[in-house]
């Protein structure tokens, strides 16, 4: 409710930007002082953004700070949480910046097309920030260290080995300076790629159940579901910058814009965006859970250790106080992952089967 509560409240600021006449009159202000169109564009997102985050920022404290305090999932200081939300919007601000100025040089040079070229240019820089996640993106938020458990190293290696995916480093996160949360990952591309399993997670869980979170982690990359999930996100980015390109079109004038091309139109390709995300929100989540399903059956393929997996689910769902059987709705709009009863269930099914059956 309160990602809702969240998202309801920028779509009314972008709202309030564009039909109260404010943005045209910014934009027509802004030109007057400075020459540069890019220069306008930033200081246009950084006006809207900056509002729709001073308005979304105390139901952001309180999703993020205070009820994860509240439920013992968190452990960090405010100013250090503080610190944490300061980078990430700063990230996001960034990559948003650079995706508004790529799309607005481009509607002044294709006025036509420029969402095509948008698209594919937007693809390029998603494969990018894929590939700098591990060494630019996780270190500003955790210490990352090598594994220095050799034995239980070259296990992980050699599963990797097994799943087909190979790894530059296998490295430990120290999630427990902030929190109680367990969890791992494989992340970046080619050589970036890393092994990350979190101090909290080595803490609490036997070997065999470490090893089956990161086959099911090391399955995603060996079936090539990075891959897969940037076609499915290029042909959605594709179908929204199509629909702001007709917005923009159609109610430029209206609106009191120069025209497309012109920066008072921020806030309307800001809306648009985020609401067609919003509507293809369950698409994209029913995307992630047949992702998920697939990955958890190559980890029970390859460790043959559904016992282990059942626990480790266990362990996972009471360290990170997920829930056994989520609201049908809920799961259907929103969950990226199989429930956890239903990914339990899978492994006890799997275990029923005979050796060598699908």
């Amino acid at each position: 409710m309160l990602s809702i509560a969240s998202g309801a409240g920028s779509a009314a600021v972008l709202a309030a930007w564009i039909w109260s006449g404010a943005a045209p009159v910014l934009a027509t202000a802004l030109a007057e002082q400075f020459p540069s169109h890019a220069v306008i564009v930033a200081l246009m997102l950084g006006a809207v953004g900056g509002s729709g985050a001073a308005i979304t920022f105390p139901l952001d404290v309180l999703r993020g700070f205070v009820l994860p305090r509240r439920a013992g999932l968190l452990v960090q200081p405010w100013q250090s949480w503080l610190a944490d939300r300061a980078k990430a919007q700063g990230l996001g601000g960034g990559l948003a910046l650079a995706a508004f100025e790529i799309i607005y040089a481009l509607l002044v040079v294709s006025p036509a097309a420029w969402w095509l070229w948008a698209t594919a240019v937007l693809a390029a820089g998603s494969l990018l920030v894929a590939a700098i996640v591990p060494v630019v993106v996780v270190p500003l938020f955790f210490r990352l260290t090598p594994l220095r458990d050799p034995d239980l190293r070259e296990r992980v290696l050699a599963l990797a080995a097994r799943v087909g995916v190979t790894a530059a480093e296998v490295a430990v996160a120290d999630l427990s300076r902030k929190g109680r949360a367990a969890n791992a990952a494989v992340v970046g591309l080619g050589r970036t790629r890393r092994i990350l399993v979190s101090d909290t997670l080595l803490a609490s869980f036997p070997r065999d159940e470490v090893e089956v979170v990161l086959a099911h982690e090391l399955a995603h990359h060996a079936r090539g579901h990075l891959s897969r999930g940037l076609g499915f996100q290029v042909v959605l980015l594709l179908g929204a910058l199509w629909a702001a390109h007709w917005a923009l079109d159609a109610w430029s004038r209206p609106l009191g814009f120069a025209g497309p091309a012109d920066p008072a139109g921020v806030p309307l390709v800001a809306l648009v965006l985020s609401g067609l995300g919003l509507l293809l929100t369950p698409a994209a989540a029913a995307w992630s859970r047949r992702l998920e399903r697939e990955a958890d059956a190559v980890a029970l393929e390859v460790t043959r250790a559904p016992a282990a997996f059942a626990a480790a689910m266990e362990r996972l769902g009471t360290l990170n106080l997920a829930e056994r059987r989520p609201n049908r709705l809920k799961a259907w709009l929103t969950a990226t992952h199989p429930s956890l009863e239903q990914r339990i269930a899978f492994a006890r099914a799997a275990a029923e089967r005979p050796a060598g059956m699908a």
